[in-house]
């Protein structure tokens, strides 16, 4: 199994919230995230929840290999919040949730889910690349997130719009006409896009968290081949530098308005 990742935190010395690991024949990407500004109920973290959820899935998708890739990850989801519902308060609004990239190899079939705005890009032998994200959270904050884009991203009027935003999403999420994200309930692992394509049509599977999607549905830089052509030629740690330079210059978000002037970013190439 030949896999490259490279992850990287928003700023150095910060938690990253991103996590990915790969094991024989399967692959996980989750991205961690809370409201901002606001507690999450969990003395354990956004990191943490996101580090133990994935760890937990890539174990039982490679234990379970016939079962469902959403049973798998509704099953993580449960113990996960066995490990800290005693503890935390996991009704609040603000409890850790994450988005999830999963891929599992079998039979000749690649499976794979994906549930929230994290990409998963599939490489053909044809050349051609089909970039698979669940769109419902973007579409959702498309419709609130207007007054954000209009002020300079790192300003106190950016910050407390962003909040707003970001409590307004909370109140939509993991409901029929919001979006879906992993998070206390294991209910929304049902909502999850599921799909498999054969192996023998593939070149290259790669996952992706949106820190490290920026250049194609952030900046409009470049194209999903473009970013396998780097990745392919220099490694995934090239593609995060490509996404730090742009993010460099352009720190206020005038050119390209943002939540965040830099994003956990984190990129895992795997090779068929």
């Amino acid at each position: 199994m030949n896999v490259a990742l490279a992850s990287l935190p928003a700023e150095p010395g910060q938690a990253n919230e991103d996590f990915a690991a790969a094991a024989a024949g399967a692959a996980v990407l989750l991205d961690g995230a809370g409201v901002a500004g606001a507690d999450t109920g969990c003395t354990h973290g956004i990191a943490w929840f996101s580090s133990t959820l994935g760890g937990l899935l890539l174990s039982t998708i490679t234990a379970h290999p016939t079962r469902p890739l959403a049973e798998c990850l509704a099953d993580s989801i449960r113990v996960v919040r066995s490990l800290h519902e005693d503890g935390c308060d996991l009704t609040y609004r603000a409890s850790p949730t994450s988005t999830v990239v999963a891929v599992r190899a079998d039979e000749g079939a690649l499976e794979y889910l994906v549930l929230g705005d994290s990409t998963l890009l599939l490489a053909d032998q044809d050349g051609k690349t089909t970039a698979i994200t669940d769109q419902r959270l973007d579409e959702v904050g498309k419709r609130l997130r207007g007054p954000v884009d209009e002020l300079p991203t790192g300003s106190h009027e950016h910050a407390a719009a962003l909040a707003e935003y970001r409590n307004s999403l909370t109140e939509l999420r993991n409901r029929p006409d919001g979006f879906w994200i992993a998070g206390p309930d294991p209910q929304a692992a049902e909502h999850a896009l599921e799909g498999a394509v054969t192996l023998e049509s593939l070149t290259s599977v790669t996952l992706l968290s949106d820190g490290a999607t920026r250049l194609v549905d952030s900046f409009e830089i470049t194209t999903w081949g473009g970013v396998l052509a780097v990745i392919g030629s220099s490694g995934p740690d090239e593609l995060i530098r490509l996404v730090r330079d742009a993010e460099g210059s352009d720190p206020d978000g005038r050119r390209w308005p943002r939540g965040k002037a830099r994003d956990d970013a984190t990129a895992l190439h795997w090779v068929l």
